[in-house]
């Protein structure tokens, strides 16, 4: 998609403070950060929505999972623990319509989330 903020980060029209990138995903920082870490880990493929997902992309929401966990172990969030998030649609509360996986660290998370 021309248009989305998360295709433009990923070919690089658009700058961002990148932490991990292969040739199928890429991890970067929130810019409005909601824990002192505050990474979103994209798939480069567009896919709007949780509910765009079909079968065959199975093993890319696997390693954007992955991805997140040896993130986590980078920063050292893994002993103290973290949170993975993932929003679908506006009352989801989805902001960007690129799937995303929210990795927040560094602070003690309260329960229930919203």
């Amino acid at each position: 998609m021309n248009d989305c903020l998360f295709c433009k980060i990923s070919r690089g029209t658009i700058p961002a403070s990148i932490v991990y990138e292969n040739d199928r995903l890429m991890a970067f920082k929130d810019i409005a950060p909601k824990a002192p870490t505050h990474i979103l880990i994209i798939p480069r493929e567009h896919i709007a929505t949780v509910n765009d997902l079909h079968p065959t992309q199975a093993t890319l929401m696997g390693e954007l999972v992955l991805t997140a966990q040896q993130l986590a172990c980078d920063l050292n969030l893994s002993e103290s623990g973290y949170r993975l998030v993932m929003n679908c649609n506006r009352d989801g509360g989805q902001a960007v319509y690129h799937i995303h996986l929210h990795l927040l660290g560094g602070r003690t998370m309260q329960w229930p989330p919203g």
